[in-house]
């Protein structure tokens, strides 16, 4: 690749404080309140128009269930569980109990009000349309990043950072081990469909008229909206073969990821009926997983399905292993009491089993699961905390744990953790993981 000297200039400051998060996501909105109610000045740097990530710019409206394994006690509360009672009260989020993969469905055009809200009230100096452009360091510590906007390249000073950017960009700059499981998850473009559909209905379309349009019989999901009557979320083709921490798979991912929402739409104009139609897309594909980075602990599917246990958890969850095949149309489930599922294509019947029994295990089965605070901690940056789908994890763990309601426990954590370290004058590294978890108790966490 060529290069060209950028000559040195002298870059404006356009924010001093405690806290900068890059990556304005549920999880990197999570940790600035988190923060701020702790008494930080925080700012948010985010390159969509929105907070929200996945859940908003991608259209995803499920959060999982915040309830153990059988439904007999609340394990997750925070902020999920604020935002989602507050959307309920206002007839925009649905809870269906008995159901622990859709168990809360919203309305993510309702979300996007809900989270600037939430960031006005707590005092978030927000970065709209904005995008992280590099680090400056002295020693150990970042003293600075630098921002590109509509003002220019800007930089903000602070004295924590938090890298919720989900590829850790700001991770990378400073030349943190990464690696790349072998067989990535792949992204999905999700959109909203006006009509009403059925799981059969679309299993037919694609098998008798998808050739037609270049879509195989890929496995997929949908749900309804709350507060848009006849309005579904659509999340029915995977993009495969891409790394979408890379600029230009990034960019074929869109392209491709429209092209496959805009064929499902003529084959039910055609075959269906002309009343269907494309009401929204999202405005950045949902991306499943890219990078990872090496922390204190790496998240393992033994102990997650096993129910392990950490005096130091900043994080409960019962979201089943969740794998996406990146070299077949199929996906892979494991539930912590042992059920286990294969589906390959939207009509193609399921490959049960149990993995407990496969591996011996007797006894009950685990209700939830806990991730210690080590998971946040990497070893070099003294004011430096990684927090969301970068996680250190392997290939199970990370089907599990990359969900939003798990992403954004680990930003709270990651919050708490830096108004922590601000006020005991220590580095990140030198926290006890224990004290994060009394304060996340204390400020309202099911921990």
């Amino acid at each position: 690749m060529q290069t060209i000297i950028r000559k040195e200039a002298r870059v404006p400051v356009v924010w001093e404080g405690d806290l900068c998060v890059l990556g304005g996501s549920a999880t990197g909105l999570f940790a600035a309140v988190r923060a701020a109610r702790m008494g930080l000045r925080v700012a948010v740097v985010e390159r969509e128009n929105m907070f929200g990530g996945t859940a908003t710019a991608g259209l995803v409206n499920i959060w999982h269930s915040l309830w153990d394994f059988d439904g007999r006690e609340q394990i997750i509360a925070g902020l999920t569980d604020e935002v989602l009672e507050s959307l309920k009260r206002k007839g925009q989020c649905l809870t269906s109990a008995g159901d622990r993969n859709t168990a809360n469905r919203f309305n993510p055009i309702a979300l996007v009000r809900e989270l600037d809200i939430l960031a006005e009230t707590h005092g978030i100096r927000t970065f709209f349309h904005t995008l992280y452009a590099g680090a400056e360091t002295e020693g150990n510590r970042v003293r600075a990043v630098y921002i590109q906007n509509k003002d220019g390249l800007t930089a903000i000073r602070a004295e924590r950072f938090v890298d919720a950017t989900g590829d850790g960009d700001l991770m990378r700059d400073l030349g943190e081990k990464r690696y790349f499981h072998d067989r990535l998850q792949p992204p999905t473009a999700g959109f909203l469909l006006r009509g009403e559909t059925g799981a059969d209905l679309i299993a037919w379309l694609i098998r008798e008229h998808g050739s037609e349009v270049g879509l195989d019989d890929d496995w997929g999901w949908f749900t309804d909206v709350p507060g848009l009557p006849g309005i579904s979320f659509r999340a029915d083709n995977h993009v495969f073969g891409l790394d979408l921490s890379r600029a230009d798979d990034l960019t074929a991912a869109e392209f491709e990821g429209r092209r496959r929402a805009f064929a499902l739409e003529t084959l039910l104009k055609k075959y269906v009926s002309p009343e269907y139609g494309i009401v929204n897309l999202c405005s950045a594909i949902g991306i499943r997983e890219t990078a990872h980075y090496v922390t204190r602990y790496q998240a393992n599917e033994k102990d997650l399905l096993t129910g392990a246990r950490f005096e130091d958890a900043v994080l409960r969850g019962t979201y089943r292993v969740d794998v996406h095949h990146s070299d077949d149309n199929g996906i892979t489930f494991k539930e912590l009491n042992g059920e286990m599922t294969v589906a390959y294509g939207k009509g193609s019947p399921p490959v049960r089993g149990n993995w407990r029994e496969d591996a011996g295990l007797t006894g009950e089965y685990a209700r939830w699961y806990e991730v210690p605070f080590p998971l946040l901690i990497q070893e070099t940056w003294q004011n430096v905390i990684p927090a969301g789908r970068m996680m250190h994890a392997d290939d199970g763990a990370f089907g599990a744990l990359r969900v939003m309601v798990n992403t954004n426990q680990l930003g709270e954590a990651a919050g708490v953790a830096c108004a922590l370290s601000l006020e005991e004058d220590i580095p990140v590294q030198e926290l006890d993981g224990r004290r994060i978890r009394r304060a996340l108790s204390a400020g309202g966490s099911a921990l």
